[in-house]
């Protein structure tokens, strides 16, 4: 029978052959590897049991004190007031709310300033107000603006959109994500009668407004 002659690392490298050391390597990668894979499967699981669920908004009354034009550039002056009600509806999940603002548009067209609101946090479940007085001053308008307030004044009712943005973060015990970006929009539809502008246009029905995350 012949002998087996079984080379040692030393010898093969005395014979000039190279001898990788993979072990701790292959170790190594395994290990990350499966951190990774768990911390992955940590945050998949955390969402699917979570999946924080946008934010609501209600708009609900709005009062138009001021719409007008003047002087020779026909500029528009305007003040409106609002007040939103936010909820979230999460049962687990807390929200903070940061670099809020409303404006209220016409027809497509701004009619007032940007307005920012103060941050907050929102706990689960929870419902807040926010209340802004928006405020046109001198506000350049499409030249037949006039004309078409003065048709839906003909009609009975002007149509206003009430809009906001901002960013939020989530909560989750001490964990707080990112920010995100989200709009609003708010649909308030007024009597409008002959007796504007002696008194404020006012919404008191309550509407749902849209949310986009």
């Amino acid at each position: 029978m012949s002998p087996i002659d079984v080379k040692s690392p030393k010898h093969c490298e005395e014979k000039g052959f190279k001898v990788e050391k993979l072990f701790p390597k292959k170790k190594l990668f395994f290990c990350f590897s499966t951190i990774s894979l768990s911390i992955l499967s940590f945050i998949f699981l955390l969402y699917l049991t979570l999946h924080p669920t946008k934010p609501n908004f209600t708009l609900r009354e709005a009062d138009i004190y001021q719409l007008n034009l003047s002087g020779p550039r026909q500029l528009l002056n305007s003040s409106i007031q609002l007040t939103l009600v936010s909820k979230n509806p999460n049962k687990k999940v807390g929200i903070y709310y940061d670099e809020l603002q409303v404006f209220a548009s016409y027809k497509g067209q701004q009619i007032t300033l940007h307005t920012s609101l103060p941050p907050f946090y929102q706990g689960h479940e929870d419902s807040n107000f926010l209340s802004a007085l928006l405020i046109g001053n001198g506000l350049p308008v499409d030249p037949y603006f006039g004309y078409e307030v003065q048709r839906d004044q003909s009609v009975g009712k002007l149509i206003m959109n009430l809009k906001g943005s901002g960013r939020l973060r989530w909560k989750v015990g001490t964990w707080v994500s990112g920010k995100y970006r989200f709009n609003v929009d708010c649909v308030a539809i007024m009597p409008f009668g002959s007796s504007f502008p002696s008194g404020p246009l006012s919404f008191r029905q309550g509407a749902q407004c849209s949310t986009t995350l």
